[in-house]
Parts: structure tokens; sequence; C-alpha cells
């Protein structure tokens, strides 16, 4: 069942490298925009995130007419990303009526959250590892001025979404190498 899940999931590495490598990619506009132009705009940056909860729909629309087998793990792993995408989006709420200054170790929990548990889930132990990572990462966040609090989740985000999703996808084509 775990090797099934794996499989499943291993085959989901898009929706890691997706939104690992556009969130990278607000994280380098925002700061990009921040601490080199001086922008007051720096907080657009992150309007691609809904474009990325579309295409993430579209994408599992598409998946899941062709999906065979739910198993637990797969539908335990389903209803943590909802629950954290829920999550995020109400941060969003939160932050814009508190303030922004501290959004991003929050943000950083919520990642390790996530890649933690689906790592040990599906016993894939990058992504566990990676997800371990964010925590002390989120405690030092709070230490330094914003601009840097922007490069620490470029970071987290690196080690917990992009690179286990570039190790999954990888793992995925060697098991279907072996299954040809």
């Amino acid at each position: 069942m775990i090797e099934t899940t794996k499989n499943s999931i291993c085959d989901n590495s898009i929706y890691f490298l997706m939104w690992g490598w556009g969130t990278m990619a607000a994280c380098v506009l925002e700061y990009y925009m921040k601490a080199v132009l001086n922008s007051p705009y720096h907080g657009m940056a992150w309007l691609i995130i809904p474009v990325l909860f579309i295409v993430q729909f579209v994408i599992a629309f598409r998946k899941r007419k062709q999906e065979n087998v739910k198993t637990f793990i797969g539908e335990a792993s389903a209803y943590l990303w909802t629950a954290l995408g829920i999550s995020y989006c109400i941060l969003v709420f939160i932050f814009a009526k508190i303030g922004w200054e501290y959004c991003f170790p929050f943000y950083i929990i919520f990642y390790g959250v996530g890649t933690y548990v689906s790592g040990r889930l599906i016993r894939f132990k990058p992504m566990a590892v990676g997800g371990l990572l964010c925590f002390p990462l989120a405690v030092a966040s709070v230490y330094v001025d914003f601009d840097f609090r922007i490069i620490m989740l470029g970071v987290a985000i690196f080690i917990s979404y992009v690179v286990p999703g570039h190790l999954l996808r990888v793992k995925h084509k060697k098991q279907n190498i072996m299954n040809v």
C-alpha cells in the first residue's frame, strides 16, 4: 500500500515542483522589488499564488479522471494539504489585518509541517528532513529583518519542496523504466 502511494505521490511531484519553483520565484521577485528597487509594491510578487492554485486545480482535475485506486495514505496526504492550503489562505487575511512583518515564519512552519508529514507518510526521507529543517529556519527568521526573512522563506521552500520534488521525480522516472 505504501509503495502504491509512493508511486502516486512520486507521480504527483509536479505539485511540489510547481509550488516550490513558483513560491521561490515570488520570493526572489519580492526581494528584488523591495531591497533593490525599493518599490512599495513588492507584495505584488505574490500574485503568482492564485495562478498556481488555478494550475493545480486543472492538473488535479485531469489526474482525478485517471485515478484507479485510492489508498489511505494518499487520502490522508490530500486531507493534510487541503487543510494546509486553507490555513495558508487564512493567514493571508490575518496578516493583511495585523501586518506582514512576521508572516514568513508562520508560512515556513506550515511548509515544514506539510513536507515533514508527507515525507513520513510515504517514507521518503529527503522530504521529511527538508520539512524538519524548516523549523529552525522559522525560529531564526524572527531574529532578522524582513528582507532577509524573504530569503529565508526561499531557502525553506528550496529544501522542503524543490529538492524533494526533484528527487521524487527522478525516483518516479526510475520506477517507470524498471516497470517497462
